[in-house]
């Protein structure tokens, strides 16, 4: 069977202005975000609302933390994003009230289409729920929404919803348990 090269048909959707503020907020990362003591998360909070953030009180953002568009990104109070986590936003990213995503967690907002020749972009926001853990080196997929107080287990690889209290671990995610309430 020969295999013919398909001409590539794949738009980018993102803009130029979009592409120009990813620019400049690369920079200002770099600079000024990336290097900032780790103890300085107002400072850090103060340059994400400077590009279109919607950050809660208390809010922590570590200074490795990446967040790729922080126009797309809304934490509620005291949320907060650990060491290298790769906030990849190109669709919104929307973490609840007290949501903790741990160190080297992924939480991915695009993909590409498989069935498209150009392997178009497909953008779906994710969700993490009030008081949710999202632990470290997890992935969490587009169009995912984890429950409130929902606990990803290390190295847990999530595409599907989770619900509310349900502790999920493994590649791909499965449920392992629920949280019992706070005392």
């Amino acid at each position: 069977m020969k295999i013919e090269r398909q001409p590539i048909a794949y738009v980018n959707k993102l803009g130029f202005a979009n592409r120009l503020a990813r620019l400049v907020w690369n920079g200002v990362w770099l600079v000024l975000f990336r290097f900032s003591p780790s103890v300085l998360h107002g400072w850090r909070r103060l340059l994400l609302r400077l590009f279109g953030a919607k950050l809660g009180p208390g809010v922590h953002v570590y200074p490795s933390a990446k967040v790729w568009a922080p126009w797309n990104l809304e934490m509620g109070a005291n949320a907060c994003l650990g060491p290298q986590v790769d906030c990849y936003n190109v669709a919104k990213v929307t973490l609840g009230e007290n949501a903790t995503i741990s160190q080297r967690a992924y939480l991915c907002t695009a993909s590409h289409d498989i069935h498209s020749a150009g392997f178009g972009l497909i953008q779906r926001p994710v969700i993490i729920g009030k008081g949710a853990w999202v632990s470290a080196h997890s992935f969490v997929g587009p169009g995912v929404c984890i429950g409130e107080s929902a606990v990803v287990g290390a190295c847990a690889v999530v595409v599907k919803n989770v619900g509310v209290r349900v502790v999920v671990a493994g590649n791909p995610a499965q449920k392992v348990g629920t949280r019992k309430r706070g005392k």
